[in-house]
Order: C-alpha cells, then structure tokens, then sequence
C-alpha cells in the first residue's frame, strides 16, 4: 500500500505535466478540485462520515485548502508548463525535509544529530539538482522559484494544521480542502484563462489527476496510516525523487545526467534520516490521524 500511494503521488507529476502544456493549469485544477472534491463527499457520506465540522476543523481545512491546493498545486501546475516534471518532483519531494527544518528552527522541536544531518544532505541534494538544471540545461529560474514557494505554503500548512482533528470525518475533510482550493483558484483561472487542445491524452491525465491522484491517493495514504501510523507510513516519501525522475523518463523521455541520480540519491537518504530519526526510542506516543496528502 505505501508502494502504491509513493507511486500515485510521483505519476502525478508526469500526468499533470501532459494536462498543463495543452490546458491553462489553473483552470484545469479548478475542473480537477470540483470534480475530485465532489467525488470525495459522496465516498464519506456513503461511509457515514459528516459534514458538520468544528471551528478548529474548519480553519484546518481552508488553511489546507489554500495553501496545498491553491498555492502549492496552483503554483507547482503554473511552473510545470516551462520546466520539467522530473524537477517539480524533486523540489516537492524536499517537503518533509522543509517541515523538519522549520519545526527545529522556528518551533524549537529536539532533533537528532542524524535529523540535522539528514536535512542538510537532502537540501544539498536539491540545490546540486536545480543548480544542475538551470546551468547545463536552461530550466526558467521563476518557474524553479514558483516550485520552491510552493512546497514552503505546503510546509506552513502542515505544521499549522497537524494538532487538528478530523474527528473521523477524514475523507469528508479532504473532499472540502479540494473544493475550497478549487473556489480560491476560480478568479485566477478567469484572469490566466486561455486557448486548450483537448486531445484523448490530455483528457486522460486529467481524468488520472481527478480520481487517482486526486481521490485514490487520498484513500490510500488514510488507510496505510491507520495501518502502520503516520511515523512509519511516511518513511514512503523517500521513494519520491527516485520515482518521479523514473516516471517522467519514461512516459515524457525526460533525460537525466549522473548529477540527477547522485542528487536524488543523496535526497532519498536525507529523507530516510529525517524519518528514522523521528522515532522515539521511548514508548511510542498516539499517531496523529492522517493529514491530506494530495499528489501533485
């Protein structure tokens, strides 16, 4: 099941790359986050989930909603019509490794030496690949900016939201997030709209970003952390880069040079540190319930 969520959410990347050079990005993340979100409460309703939230479960979800579905999704789509899927993927792959650094540096939260070490060599990672393609292979530096603020957006929101409790209610929270986000977004697709080439490939990977990226992967990562819990489920992020430059390779013919692999390498394992050293070696305190974790 991680596997799987690990492989919706690196696919995602290569699937919305195909929708975002022939559609305008934000309104096809409006069609996307409607349908998805709409699609969403009818699952929780058919599970019994309700709609009526709390104050705190309310501001989570516009919180979520704005700053991974607008901001994060938004400006990852608008990046993604200049540069590659390959380096979208590895910039938001770096997310656990930005909400470690700003929970140690802003929150005073205790981290290991291997946590330290992990971000450092996990940023390094990044910084090697974004430098590598912006020098040897052109990659427009706003859209790499636009990457970058993104994942910090997603990062602030999960920190903010991650005391909040779904009450159980999850598939039905997430279903809201979605059309919150898509909501925001509707005034910039009006503005940004334009010309779309509606091929049978462009409307597959957008019916891929709705139902799988968008419903599946929402499922799925709800199920594995109420399975294994939320510390061991996301040791699955690590898998990220790895699969993202993999996929992109093979279905866009994206190419990679030794750096792209040294980089990833060097990513996954400060990942991989960030998560093993997370682990209380003391008895285990009560997981978290899932937070969303929507694929781009």
């Amino acid at each position: 099941m991680g596997l799987a969520f690990a492989f919706i959410w690196s696919s995602s990347f290569s699937s919305s790359r195909i929708v975002v050079t022939n559609v305008p990005p934000l309104t096809a993340l409006v069609i996307r986050f409607m349908l998805s979100g709409l699609i969403a409460i009818v699952i929780a309703k058919a599970m019994g989930q309700s709609l009526r939230l709390t104050p705190s479960q309310w501001r989570a979800t516009i919180i979520f909603g704005i700053c991974q579905n607008a901001l994060y999704l938004g400006l990852n789509w608008i990046a993604m019509q200049r540069i590659e899927a390959s380096l979208a993927a590895i910039i938001a792959s770096s997310m656990p490794l930005v909400v470690a650094f700003f929970s140690w540096i802003a929150l005073g939260k205790r981290l290991p030496p291997l946590g330290i070490a992990g971000i450092a060599a996990g940023m390094a990672g990044v910084i090697l690949i974004m430098g590598t393609r912006m020098t040897g292979a052109g990659a427009d530096t706003l859209s790499v900016a636009l990457c970058v603020i993104g994942v910090v957006a997603l990062a602030i929101a999960t920190m903010s939201v991650s005391g909040a409790s779904s009450g159980g209610n999850v598939i039905a929270v997430v279903g809201l997030q979605m059309l919150v986000g898509g909501a925001a977004l509707v005034p910039f697709a009006f503005l940004l709209h334009g010309p779309a080439n509606w091929t049978p490939v462009v409307i597959a990977s957008l019916t891929y970003a709705i139902f799988i990226s968008g419903v599946v992967a929402t499922i799925v990562w709800v199920f594995l952390v109420r399975r294994i819990g939320a510390t061991r489920a996301a040791v699955f992020h690590f898998l990220n880069p790895f699969l993202g430059v993999a996929i992109a390779a093979v279905l866009l013919g994206e190419r990679f040079g030794w750096l792209d692999v040294l980089g990833v390498a060097i990513i996954m394992a400060g990942i991989l540190a960030v998560q093993v050293s997370s682990r209380s070696p003391r008895a285990p305190a009560a997981e978290p319930e899932p937070v969303s974790r929507s694929a781009g």
